[in-house]
C-alpha cells in the first residue's frame, strides 16, 4: 500500500462557521471514524470542535 492510501491528507472545517481550517493526515487502519478534535480557532479567538470534511 502506499502512504497515500494509509494516511490521507483529511481538512479539519470549524463548527463555528467561520471558514478556518486545517489541514492534516489521518491514519485509516487506527481511526476509520472521522475526526472532531477540539481546537483553537484564531478566527472566534477560543477553542471549538473541527469536523473532518470529505
Amino acid at each position: 500500500m502506499a502512504l497515500d492510501e494509509i494516511r490521507p491528507v483529511i481538512k479539519l472545517r470549524s463548527t463555528a462557521d467561520t471558514g478556518f481550517t486545517h489541514v492534516t493526515r489521518k491514519n485509516r487502519r487506527d481511526g476509520p471514524d472521522r475526526l472532531a478534535p477540539r481546537t483553537y480557532d484564531p478566527v472566534v479567538g477560543r477553542h471549538v470542535d473541527l469536523r473532518e470534511e470529505r
